[in-house]
């Protein structure tokens, strides 16, 4: 059997609770169209929009009464996010499974990723979590949050925090035991909830949201995936993009996604970190390969009937 670590983009989740609601029934029809195929999937999730809205509501509450709503650490508002979107995934996935006449059991790993506390990430925040925002509304909040905001693709502004890259996924043994017993697991939500090792085998929270695309790819190595697919709002990555010479990728090598990356063709906080975790996953073994394309093209994309395809 195949085994596939499935990394789903914002859009598969939408920007808040309603439209969560309804982007995961779709999502669970893609995902399930994997699994009816012989596919065994494991699936992570981004949580820049979830977790920022958590952050926001946490502050607000603190700042009305900081006496009775201590300030909630980032990292509890990571692991906040990991739940109720794993809660989400795995209602819609087991229903339609279900609907389909498929029993399969479906498991959330709360998940815990390493990082190291003196990552440079700590110095320069560049993970944009949180809704969008015009250039007033953030440089208001910045001002009266303390906060940093950045223009994030062109597309509004957004608070930026700290992205470090994980180091080791605490969990894995209960993952790999999961999936060993055919489960369908949901883990390392959101990039997982980013902890530092301290003295007495103590796992302190840390202030940051680790890019879910770095986290998979270290989740697809360490489960001895087959395949990477990173899913995202693009069917095939493009260099040159939104430029008249724009080209689309289909099949690429590690060297030359490489020398795409060198020469700038991919903007950081957004195709960046998909194509970097890609190229990490396809060079970590022979005969592994990464898959970035839509949700709704990932099972002809596995058929390698598009996306863009990365391996040695």
């Amino acid at each position: 059997m195949t085994r596939v670590v499935v990394a789903l983009g914002g859009n598969a989740l939408g920007n808040n609770l309603s439209e969560q609601m309804i982007a995961v029934k779709t999502t669970a029809k893609s995902i399930v169209d994997l699994i009816e195929a012989g596919y065994e999937v494991i699936l992570s999730h981004g949580n820049g929009p979830q977790a920022g809205m958590i952050q926001l509501a946490m502050d607000e509450l603190t700042a009305k009464d900081p006496g009775k709503y201590p300030h909630v650490p980032l990292s509890v508002c990571v692991a906040m996010s990991q739940t109720y979107i794993g809660y989400d995934l795995q209602n819609a996935l087991r229903e339609e499974l279900l609907s389909r006449g498929i029993e399969k059991p479906i498991a959330t790993v709360a998940t815990q990723v390493i990082v190291d506390q003196d990552d440079p990430a700590f110095q320069k925040p560049t993970k944009p979590i949180g809704r969008f925002m015009s250039q007033a509304e953030a440089e208001a909040l910045a001002k009266e949050k303390n906060i940093q905001v950045i223009e994030d693709a062109g597309r509004g502004y957004r608070q930026v925090v700290a992205s470090p890259k994980p180091q080791e996924i605490v969990e894995v043994a209960t993952i790999k035991t999961l999936v060993d017993a055919g489960q369908t697991v949901i883990a390392c939500g959101g990039g997982g909830i980013p902890v530092i090792k301290e003295a007495g085998n103590h796992l302190k929270g840390a202030a940051a949201v680790i890019d879910k695309d770095y986290c998979s790819a270290l989740l697809a190595d360490i489960v001895d995936a087959d395949l990477l697919v990173i899913l995202t709002a693009v069917e095939k990555v493009a260099i040159h993009f939104g430029t008249p010479d724009q080209k689309e990728l289909t099949d690429v090598t590690v060297a030359e996604m490489r020398q795409y990356v060198k020469e700038g063709h991919f903007a950081p906080g957004s195709m960046l970190p998909k194509v970097e975790a890609g190229i990490q996953f396809a060079a970590s073994k022979p005969g592994r390969r990464t898959l970035i394309t839509l949700l709704e093209k990932a099972k002809d994309g596995l058929a390698g009937n598009t996306g863009t395809v990365v391996h040695h």
